[in-house]
């Protein structure tokens, strides 16, 4: 159904990350989603009614919060395309994430409401009744439940939405509740193990573990996450394309929302190639990177010495050892100042926040490796830190 829906309404040869497509996606499901979700509740509020069965009844409410979950998700979508203005520069596409974190929460407050319900069920329990149009009821919302957790994930990923993927999560866990709700009243039927309380006690465990994690999915690019691998690579890639990029660090990637994505770097070029020529190249680098992976690209220059043998024999020599220290230790914006006395190496040391090392015993560390080369090396030594 959503598939014949999109054909009609989107375009299938539009870009997936161009905003006004993914608000088509989201405005889209998110109706379905409250058409789907309002009808599941209505029909499980009367298997409910039927058979007197307490998951049953906290599984109708469990929808009844979905058409809600499917609101915020819908007004997020809408609210996260609209165009950047004075007040938010950089638009406002992390309102996404945010209406994705409020349907976590919505999510755990659900799976608490049914522990408690079982909980107190547990200790007052009551018989259930037996329903055929109950059992038929719950069968369809359970394939109902996980064809709405398919295409939710399908589309999630399809637009790299964090917010439909937890709305996927959400009917995920939706359908498994179901499911177990369904085996849980034929067990009491067959069997005579009246088994509802303690099925609803497990339901709302799984219920709750799907809303840690659709939060943990939606708080992480709130917080700043680093970039996926694929990205970086790619990124390199188009960057060292150019044979006049001798290298590239301080790679930084900010996410203000899908779609909506900066890229800072720095590329190391020759220091004896010419200013405007070299220039002209950063900015094609910067356009090519902007056009292909869809962000704002600004690319810093660091010249350095290329074609000094002594140079580049003395950085080779210390980004080598400096691998004692640690194996993920890299160096970069390498220059040597020669004076009368001695000859200042300058040079950034990038430390990954896993080593426990403070920054001092690094710098002293390094300063000791320079001085085995030449007595009279000083390492003038800056502490960077990786954002990738």
């Amino acid at each position: 159904m959503i598939g014949i829906l999109s054909r009609i309404f989107i375009k299938s040869n539009q870009n997936n990350d161009d905003p006004r497509v993914r608000n088509a996606y989201g405005t889209l499901c998110g109706i379905v989603g409250i058409i789907l979700n309002i009808l599941l509740f209505a029909f499980k509020l009367l298997a409910g009614m039927l058979s007197g069965a307490i998951s049953i009844m906290a599984d109708a409410f469990n929808n009844l919060t979905d058409a809600g979950s499917s609101v915020i998700t819908l007004i997020g979508f809408r609210m996260s395309g609209q165009k950047a203005d004075k007040d938010h520069p950089f638009g406002h596409g992390r309102i996404e994430y945010i209406s994705g974190f409020v349907v976590s929460m919505i999510i755990l407050l659900v799976g608490f409401e049914l522990a408690k319900s079982s909980v107190e069920k547990i200790i007052s329990p009551k018989a259930v009744e037996f329903s055929v149009t109950a059992i038929i009821i719950l069968a369809c919302s359970a394939l109902c439940k996980a064809y709405m957790a398919f295409y939710n994930f399908k589309i999630g990923k399809k637009i790299s939405s964090a917010a439909m993927c937890a709305t996927a999560n959400d009917s995920l866990s939706d359908c498994v509740a179901t499911s177990v709700v369904l085996v849980c009243l034929l067990v009491s039927e067959f069997f005579g193990v009246n088994v509802d309380a303690y099925c609803g006690l497990a339901v709302s465990a799984f219920v709750m573990f799907s809303g840690l994690k659709s939060a943990k999915e939606t708080i992480d690019p709130l917080l700043g996450e680093p970039p996926t691998k694929e990205l970086i690579n790619d990124i390199n890639t188009i960057v060292r394309a150019y044979p006049e990029v001798a290298g590239v660090h301080d790679l930084i990637v900010h996410d203000y929302g899908p779609g909506r994505m900066m890229i800072s770097l720095h590329a190391e070029v020759s220091a004896d190639a010419d200013m405007l020529e070299t220039h002209d190249m950063i900015d094609n680098i910067e356009k090519e990177l902007s056009s292909k992976l869809n962000c704002d690209a600004v690319i810093h220059m660091d010249p350095i010495v290329t074609n000094d043998e002594r140079t580049r024999e003395v950085r080779d020599k210390i980004a080598a050892l400096v691998t004692c220290i640690d194996t993920s230790l890299t160096i970069h914006d390498f220059r040597m100042v020669e004076g009368p006395t001695h000859t200042n190496v300058i040079f950034d040391v990038v430390v990954p926040y896993s080593l426990k090392k403070s920054d001092d015993e690094i710098k002293n560390s390094i300063e000791t490796i320079v001085k085995t080369i030449d007595p009279n090396y000083y390492s003038v030594v800056s502490i960077d830190k990786s954002y990738i």
